[in-house]
C-alpha cells in the first residue's frame, strides 16, 4: 500500500500538482505590460526601449497595453485584479503606486494589492510654456499669477500624479493660486502646448525635450535640485524657490500574491536590461536615468515617497477616479 502511495505522489509531482504556478517554467506564454499613460509619453517610450531586451531575457513576447486615465489608477487597478501569476504586470507612475493615496479615491490599495518588482527610471519635471510665455522666468510667471485679474493655469498629467503634486508644490511654495488642469498623461499636455491651447504645463524631458530643443515650446524651470545636464540653460525651481525639488519615477509591479520566484525572475530580467549600456544610453538620451532596484528596495522607496509627499497630499481634497 505504501508503495502505491509513493507512486501516486511521484506521479503528481511529475505533472506539477501541488507546486502551483511558480513551479512551472515561467514564462510559458506572452506577458502583458499594462501602462498607465498613453502612447508618446515618457513611460511609453521607456517601455518600448526595454521591450526587446525583456523579450530576449524572458523568451516570450511582451505585449504593451496602454490604459491611460484617472492618474494611472485605471491601469494599476487592472494589474491589481489580474491573476497573480506574473503574466500581467504594470508600469505605473509614482502617483498611482502610492503618493496620491490622500489625493484620489483608489479602487485598490497600492501597498496591499500590488507587488513591487523594480523601479524603472526617474527624471525631473519641467514647467513648460507655449510660445506666448517663452523666455519668461519663473519669477515673472509667479508675479503674473499674483496680479489682480490675471488668470493662469497649469496643465498636468492627471490628478494624483507627481506632475499634479509638483504643480501643487509650486503653488504652496510661491504663494500662488494658479489653476491646475488634469490631462490623461504628459503627451496630450505637450500637444496642447504646441498648439497654443494652454499656456503652461508640467512635463518631463522624455515627453518634451524634442519640442523644447526645436523652440516650439519654452522651458521655464526644471524641478531637479541642480541644473539638468541635457538642458543646462534651464534654471531650476530652487533658484527662485529655495529647497524646491521633485523627481518623477516609473516602476514595475505585479499582482499581490504572485509567487516570489516569479517576481525574482521578472526583477532579474528588468535589472539586466536596465544595466545594459546601450539601453541605459537610450533612456538617458530621453532625459531619464535608469533606476533598477530589488523588490524590497522598491517597496521601501515607495514608502519613503508617500512620507515625503504627505504634507502636500493631506491638505488636498480627494478626487474621484
Amino acid at each position: 500500500m505504501r508503495a502505491i502511495s509513493r507512486l501516486i505522489v511521484a506521479a503528481l509531482v511529475a505533472i506539477g500538482f501541488g507546486n502551483g504556478p511558480a513551479a512551472a517554467a515561467f514564462p510559458e506564454k506572452p506577458i502583458r505590460l499594462i501602462l498607465s499613460f498613453p502612447p508618446g509619453g515618457s513611460s511609453d517610450s521607456i517601455a518600448r526601449i526595454v521591450q526587446p531586451g525583456l523579450e530576449r531575457e524572458l523568451g516570450q513576447p511582451i505585449v504593451i497595453d496602454n490604459r491611460p486615465g484617472a492618474g494611472g489608477t485605471i491601469a494599476m487597478d487592472a494589474v491589481a485584479k489580474a491573476a497573480p501569476d506574473g503574466y500581467t504586470i504594470g508600469l505605473g507612475g509614482a502617483g498611482s503606486l502610492g503618493p496620491n493615496i490622500s489625493v484620489q479615491t483608489m479602487p485598490y490599495d497600492p501597498r496591499k494589492d500590488l507587488a513591487p518588482v523594480t523601479t524603472l527610471a526617474a527624471s525631473p519635471f519641467i514647467l513648460a510654456s507655449s510660445t506666448q510665455y517663452a523666455g519668461k522666468s519663473l519669477r515673472e510667471i509667479i508675479a503674473l499669477a499674483k496680479q489682480s485679474g490675471q488668470t493662469l493655469s497649469i496643465a498636468h498629467g492627471g490628478n494624483g500624479t507627481l506632475m499634479h503634486l509638483t504643480a501643487e508644490l509650486l503653488n504652496r511654495t510661491a504663494g500662488t493660486s494658479i489653476g491646475l488642469v488634469p490631462y490623461r498623461g504628459m503627451a496630450p499636455v505637450v500637444n496642447d502646448l504646441l498648439g497654443g491651447h494652454i499656456a503652461l504645463g508640467i512635463v518631463d524631458p522624455p515627453s518634451a525635450i524634442s519640442a523644447i530643443e526645436a523652440k516650439k515650446i519654452g522651458a521655464i524651470a526644471i524641478s531637479s535640485a541642480a541644473r539638468f545636464p541635457l538642458m543646462p540653460d534651464v534654471p531650476t525651481f530652487a533658484e527662485s524657490l529655495p529647497g524646491f525639488e521633485s523627481l518623477g519615477w516609473f516602476g514595475i509591479v505585479a499582482t499581490a500574491g504572485t509567487p516570489a520566484d516569479v517576481i525574482a525572475k521578472l526583477n532579474a530580467a528588468f535589472v539586466k536590461v536596465l544595466n545594459d549600456p546601450a539601453v541605459a544610453k537610450q533612456i538617458r538620451a530621453l532625459g531619464s536615468e535608469p533606476m533598477p532596484m530589488t523588490p524590497a528596495e522598491f517597496g521601501s522607496y515607495i514608502d519613503k515617497e508617500v512620507a515625503k509627499w504627505s504634507a502636500i497630499t493631506s491638505a488636498l481634497p480627494k478626487s474621484p477616479n
